[in-house]
């Protein structure tokens, strides 16, 4: 049974004021964070030894990464499917393949690897008017591409949980979290998870702890919240950023993006550091010790 956690210390560790902070990515192999900044054109890279952060520019709104087994990152952009390398202070990134290509109005939103060794991402109308244009897509170890689902507005997560053999995905606009069967290659027997009202905010990207437990972060909510695998709320955690926008949970560490796009001079004023990059640090490690790597 997981364990509440009580309101942890907090703090903003790069204030980076990303118009559209996303996609964070901890990286054994160099032990730092990465994360992007999907309208601002920007990769980001935090040293938590150092606390520094090294700023590169990105082409094509790169919107979320993945470990590669053999080198750099799995990535999608709006150019789709995407192999991305950090090579002499510069990133460079080779296409594999856009399955949208089509439809010129969506754009990939969020994505992970999968514990098969895939990469799921998820597509979205940029200009979020088509409430219905987002699918699921899984690029596949072999470079195929195949789509698992469609009909969503505001496509995040998705959140693996092996150990149940679940996946959770998010529909933003809709405020609605799914859960559904998953080995990594496909899902099945989806349902709601969490259906949020009013106030809540509108749930964005997560992470699994390994207690099972799920981080979502709140889009206009301030807030990130943890709910066991049954769903029952554990904890909540305010956020000093309006717009928090994804989790990433690192050991004792809760790493949580935000945004600052859209904010008026009023709310900047409220949350000046939003669009950087807060730390949770908890008194006790609730990081999952294993992760995901892009086979193909």
């Amino acid at each position: 049974m997981a364990q509440p956690v009580k309101q942890p210390a907090i703090r903003c560790a790069a204030k980076v004021e990303a118009l559209l902070g996303e996609g964070p990515l901890w990286d054994p192999r160099i032990n730092r964070l990465l994360f992007l900044d999907i309208k601002g054109a920007r990769l980001f890279i935090y040293d938590p030894a150092t606390d520094e952060t090294h700023d590169y520019e990105v082409s094509g709104m790169v919107s979320a990464l993945g470990l590669a087994r053999k080198g750099g990152y799995v990535c999608v952009s709006r150019e789709g499917f995407g192999r991305l390398f950090i090579e002499d202070d510069a990133v460079r990134i080779e296409p594999v393949i856009d399955p949208e290509s089509a439809l010129p109005g969506n754009r990939f939103n969020d994505g992970k690897v999968d514990p098969a060794g895939g990469f799921w991402a998820g597509t979205m109308d940029d200009q979020e008017k088509d409430d219905n244009a987002g699918s699921w897509w899984r690029l596949a170890p072999d470079g195929t591409v195949a789509r698992l689902d469609d009909g969503h507005h505001v496509t995040n997560g998705p959140a693996f949980d092996p150990a149940r053999g679940r996946v959770y995905l998010t529909d933003s606009a809709r405020r609605v979290i799914y859960v559904a069967d998953s080995d990594g290659t496909a899902f099945k027997n989806k349902t709601v998870f969490k259906l949020f009202g009013d106030g809540a905010g509108y749930p964005d990207g997560m992470d699994i702890d390994a207690q099972g437990s799920l981080w979502v972060a709140f889009w206009d909510g301030a807030m990130v919240r943890r709910f066991s695998s049954e769903g029952v709320l554990l904890g909540e955690f305010a956020i000093p950023a309006l717009r928090p926008t994804s989790v990433k949970i690192v050991a004792h560490k809760i790493y949580v993006t935000s945004a600052r796009i859209g904010l008026t001079p009023e709310q900047l004023c409220v949350h000046p550091e939003s669009g950087g990059l807060f730390v949770l640090e908890l008194p006790v490690s609730v990081g999952p010790d294993n992760y995901n790597y892009f086979s193909g």
